[in-house]
């Protein structure tokens, strides 16, 4: 095992999120008198799918197992009421970067990455696309650049395009929860411009494994279908389900208070020689680093770090400069823990 794995063992400190995730206290977050359901019938999952559809203001969802899951049944169901099959979506989406080609392969749709990789797609993109898609695929916010926000203005034009071609506005919103307290708006306000929304729980909500796809009565009755021909609809899906409930009332309402967090932080760090925020300021309770230092002197400066207890990052992500390192900083319970100093002191060290 790899030295730094197990120095993040020992550490009683963590820079991002809600920290290492550690089974006692992802088994703590389900309750000993949880009612389990059966083959995702009642119980706790029943009760979660109730009150996302509320927080959502839709009219039902359905909890799976994953977001890949879910997002390829929506997507399908969109589709074949269409007679449709393409997908667009911005070049960094999970689906095309992250799945291995499973719209394709498993479900016949073809994915259309639509704008520049390297900044957000906004409704001018759009008008580079001719053909009827099937769904347009919208992640709010765009994680791989730095949680970044489109206008709101635009969004509600991106949707309006989608719709005026006939086809579905799906919401990617794995992180919806950070996505609404950028906007300062409700999830219910989001999530009211699409036909679909996707929500995960293990991300901003740390709960474990497992999500909602959320709209209309009758197309996710189709996704719950969807559910069990692709082999998720487990015997007992009330574990993440319980998990899901408890973190969801517990950090749904803390999303303001860790956007304002990342936000003290980009200010805490921009000066220092060496990094850059992305975005500055940051748009959602996450932000991205750009650290001026090679992989090896990020490592053995994040051994450093762990070391004296304070847990960051096991790697760095490249860059196309060699001499940069990325990273990303979700802000949770982990990281309102530590003062501004000793988070500046750490992301020094880390720049070198």
């Amino acid at each position: 095992m790899d030295d730094l794995d197990t120095l993040r063992r020992t550490c009683d400190r963590a820079l991002a999120g809600h920290g290492p995730q550690r089974a006692a206290d992802l088994l703590a977050t389900i309750p000993a008198d949880t009612d389990p359901d059966r083959y995702g019938d009642g119980g706790v999952v029943a009760e979660l799918e109730a009150e996302v559809a509320a927080l959502l203001g839709q009219p039902a969802a359905v909890y799976l197992p994953s977001g890949t899951m879910a997002q390829q049944a929506a997507l399908r169901v969109h589709a074949d009421r269409r007679g449709r099959r393409t997908v667009l979506f911005h070049p960094e989406s999970h689906l095309d970067r992250h799945e291995g080609r499973a719209l394709e392969r498993l479900q016949g749709l073809v994915g259309r990455p639509v704008g520049d990789r390297y900044r957000l797609l906004l409704r001018h993109d759009l008008d580079a696309v001719a053909e009827a898609p099937a769904a347009l695929l919208v992640e709010l916010p765009q994680r791989d650049l730095g949680g970044q926000l489109p206008p709101w203005d635009d969004l509600v034009a991106q949707v309006a395009w989608a719709r005026e071609r006939g086809a579905a506005a799906h919401l990617d919103g794995a992180r919806l929860w950070e996505a609404a307290a950028g906007y300062g708006r409700t999830p219910a306000e989001v999530a009211g411009l699409f036909d679909t929304t996707y929500v995960s729980f293990y991300k901003g909500i740390g709960a474990l494994a497992g999500c909602c796809l959320a709209g209309p009565v009758d197309v996710v009755a189709e996704v719950r279908e969807w559910r069990r021909r692709m082999g998720g609809t487990l015997f007992g899906l009330w574990p993440g389900a319980a998990s899901a409930l408890t973190c969801l009332r517990r950090r749904l309402p803390l999303m303001p208070a860790y956007l304002e967090r990342a936000r003290e932080i980009a200010a805490a760090v921009r000066d220092l020689p060496g990094v850059a925020v992305v975005p500055d300021p940051p748009q959602t309770p996450m932000l991205h680093l750009l650290l001026r230092t090679g992989a090896e002197d990020f490592r053995t400066a994040a051994r450093a770090l762990a070391e004296d207890g304070l847990w960051t990052w096991e790697r760095s992500m490249a860059t196309v400069d060699p001499a940069v390192q990325r990273v990303e900083l979700p802000v949770g319970d982990a990281t309102m823990a530590l003062s501004l100093p000793e988070i500046r002191r750490g992301i020094a060290t880390l720049a070198g």
